[in-house]
């Protein structure tokens, strides 16, 4: 095995670790996504860059469209876990942000909206007892 390969993936296997360390030893969900979520792809592409060397052009190039794939998603998969916990956790050192507010607002007026029996607008009126047509 080739010494540069052996260097990048022992490096990626290291940082994984290091980054499953940071998942338990961190006290807040948004420090362990932090860990999780910057030290991963990260040690993906140490790892994939080390196989890519030992395994070939066929396999490099599975490994650039898993790595291209990992770098374009996971930023956004971690935003919404951020966005989810920082809506779902009452944490005394962050504010509630106006769009959390307004969020709730909208779905409370949906939930009163659903509540409330559906009227058909095509129907016509219905005759009262009291109404007669004249004849």
């Amino acid at each position: 095995m080739n010494p540069v390969s052996q260097a990048l993936i022992l490096a990626g296997a290291l940082l994984a670790m290091l980054a499953g360390v940071g998942l338990l030893r961190f006290s807040t969900p948004y420090a362990r996504f932090h860990a999780a979520g910057k030290a991963s792809p990260i040690a993906f592409l140490l790892v994939g860059a080390g196989a890519s060397i030992e395994l070939g052009v066929a396999a490099t190039a599975q490994l650039v469209v898993a790595g291209v794939a990992l770098v374009i998603t996971l930023p956004a998969a971690t935003h919404l876990l951020f966005r989810a916990t920082h809506r779902t956790l009452a944490a005394p050192h962050l504010r509630q942000d106006a769009l959390a507010y307004a969020e709730s607002v909208a779905s409370e007026h949906e939930r009163q909206r659903a509540d409330a029996p559906a009227a058909d607008p095509d129907a016509a009126p219905r005759p009262t007892a009291n109404t007669e047509r004249p004849g």
